[in-house]
């Protein structure tokens, strides 16, 4: 980044945060695709150092700052209780907001863009790809239990920071309109991956009419359950803080381990061409279910662990009609670096739905085993 810009990042940390001591060092940090993000380090009184994450919200996204802002503290409040009435340690087991010098909970930009701080969770680290089963078992667990300490939040309070996010019928009307409007003539290459969306038109409301009908119950989630949105503890490898939660809204649990599954299960990258190398890896899968339900510890109903295969394979379906669905109005929300991409990563998910769809009755019993 630029020296100019690491300067002005340092002059709104120094100015309007209250942070002790002064500011030693404004560094880039992470690699997170939607808020920009800083390390800031503080020489505080006695001469030791410490360290605070500083973000810049994208207000592209996020479009309002206060609810967005307001769920966090909520939860990270709600959090901080139980892990302290439990004997935890409140200051690396959930994040820590860091008010304003005038006591505000984030500070808002001159444009749209709106800035917050956390504290620093000092002796843990996070990964961005699973190294093996007992990784992807000790993330899964931090969900779960991220679950289990949320389970009686009043989930219908929360803001919808993102709208519709994981309602996945209006997902599905949203691609059938891209189809028909085929803004940049690109329908005539993609007719099987279309059909492909279609012919499973009736799982697409299967967890939405759950939740409507009252058979599940409306829980608080994450929405954004990749492995690097996990805190690992530098000596045990074991899960000690849920971060991210910019998409914490009103949704089913189902969502956040579905979606788990759909990217840490997956032998391919979520990009891969060669569809040879795309597979649902059930040592992996087996994994992620027994850590998950671990950590919920009992609060799960037995219609939503039912219903977990459902969500692995409508996660990753929504998320392929996602990619194909910017592919046809001509890339104008996900990223792309080659032509087609958008197009490679919904035929990736597609392909690992049809390899969930091979192995269901395996996925199942694996399920029944952990229940």
């Amino acid at each position: 980044m630029e020296h100019k810009n690491l300067e002005q990042v340092r002059q709104i940390a120094e100015e309007h945060f209250a942070l002790p001591g002064q500011v030693r060092e404004v560094s880039p940090f992470g690699n997170g695709h939607i808020n920009d993000t800083f390390l800031v380090v503080c020489k505080v009184e006695g001469g030791g150092m410490r360290r605070y994450i500083l973000q810049r919200m994208n207000g592209e996204i996020f479009k309002n700052a206060d609810a967005l802002m307001e769920n966090v503290v909520h939860v990270t409040a709600f959090l901080r209780e139980k892990i302290v009435a439990k004997g935890g340690d409140p200051m690396r087991e959930t994040l820590t907001i860091v008010p304003t010098k005038d006591g505000k909970n984030y500070l808002k930009g001159d444009g749209r863009d709106s800035f917050r701080v956390y504290a620093f969770i000092e002796d843990a680290f996070c990964l961005e790809a699973v190294r093996n089963a007992e990784d992807f078992y000790n993330s899964a667990v931090a969900f779960g239990n991220f679950q289990y300490l949320l389970s009686d939040y009043p989930a219908s309070t929360l803001h919808e920071t993102i709208p519709n996010f994981h309602n996945t019928p209006d997902r599905l009307a949203n691609f059938k309109k891209a189809v028909e409007e085929d803004v940049c003539g690109r329908r005539k290459d993609v007719e099987k991956e279309i059909a492909f969306v279609l012919e499973r038109t009736r799982d697409c409301s299967v967890i939405c009419d759950a939740l409507q009908e009252g058979k599940i119950p409306l829980r608080v989630t994450h929405n954004d359950t990749k492995l690097n949105n996990v805190m690992l503890d530098q000596e045990t490898g074991k899960g000690i803080c849920v971060i991210d939660l910019d998409t914490v809204m009103p949704g089913s649990a189902l969502y956040d381990y579905g979606d788990s599954i759909r990217f840490g299960a997956s032998t391919g990258a979520e990009d891969e061409q060669n569809l040879d190398l795309v597979s649902c890896d059930l040592d992996l899968f087996a994994a992620y279910t027994k850590g998950y339900l671990e950590g919920c510890r009992g609060s799960l109903t037995r219609e939503e662990i039912c219903l977990m295969p459902m969500g692995a394979k409508l996660m990753t379906l929504e998320c392929g009609m996602r990619f194909l669905t910017d592919h046809l109005q001509n890339d104008v929300y996900f990223k792309i670096h080659r032509p087609n991409h958008n197009l490679d990563r919904a035929r990736t998910q597609f392909k690992l739905v049809a390899d969930m769809e091979q192995k269901w009755e395996q996925m199942a019993a694996i399920v029944e085993k952990y229940l």
